[in-house]
């Protein structure tokens, strides 16, 4: 029976990939595994802790949650959100991976213009008394001063480390992401297909703004990715694994 290794993103939480994670459950028998990286809060993603961490942290709890489903389980698929994506690229470069998942993965990031125009949304649903209802506005309030300059700097040392090693990646992948990203621009997905060696399957969300699992379109992100992981693959791809 197939394992998955969900893992969230920078300054994030289960809670992100939660939606995802809960539907394969309901729809397979496999076993489900969501880690909560190394000084990442609660469920909300609030009460961050993550002056004294540093990115080797994040990569050695993704190993341990790894290993710990590979004693159990021959097949491992593995999925990966935001930094969590670029993560999961190195463990399915590094070890056998049935199926790759990246989901608004941050091979590039902060998107400038994008985040301007969720600034003036926000502006406009506080004229109409509408912003505290707003989730996205939520989960830029509950990061507003828990997240010191050390550990963005280790964030930029995880994408450093992480970016090489998409060129090793041989098994199936799938890419989605979302169109009104703030956080990753929607054309670091070129940049990812260009430098994954395999032919990936690639899908823009368009109304998906970075949290993908939890946006308007989270329903149709789910699906897309469970009909990925139950989707048979091609002798090509079946080799390459075995």
């Amino acid at each position: 029976m197939p394992a998955c290794l969900i893992i969230h993103g920078f300054t994030g939480g289960p809670y992100e990939v939660e939606p995802l994670a809960d539907y394969i459950r309901e729809h397979t028998e496999w076993e489900v595994v969501t880690p909560r990286l190394s000084g990442h809060g609660l469920e909300d993603g609030t009460k961050l802790d993550l002056e004294d961490i540093s990115y080797k942290d994040w990569m050695k709890d993704a190993e341990e949650a790894y290993f710990s489903l590979k004693k159990r389980h021959e097949k491992i698929y593995l999925i990966g959100f935001s930094m969590g994506g670029m993560i999961a690229t190195f463990l399915a470069a590094k070890y056998t991976c049935e199926k790759l998942i990246l989901l608004s993965a941050s091979r590039k990031y902060i998107s400038i213009p994008r985040i301007s125009v969720d600034l003036l949304g926000f502006a406009q649903k506080a004229m109409r008394k509408k912003l505290k209802e707003d989730r996205l506005y939520k989960h830029y309030k509950s990061k507003y001063g828990y997240v010191p300059f050390k550990a963005i700097r280790e964030f930029l040392k995880c994408m450093k480390y992480t970016k090489p090693y998409l060129r090793k990646i041989h098994c199936p992948v799938f890419i989605a992401q979302g169109m009104q990203d703030g956080i990753v621009p929607y054309k670091t997905v070129h940049y990812l297909d260009k430098e994954i060696p395999v032919e990936s399957e690639v899908i823009y969300f368009h109304d998906s703004k970075h949290l993908i699992c939890l946006g308007e379109d989270k329903d149709v992100v789910i699906e897309a990715v469970y009909q990925f992981l139950i989707k048979k693959e091609s002798a090509h791809y079946q080799s390459s694994s075995e």
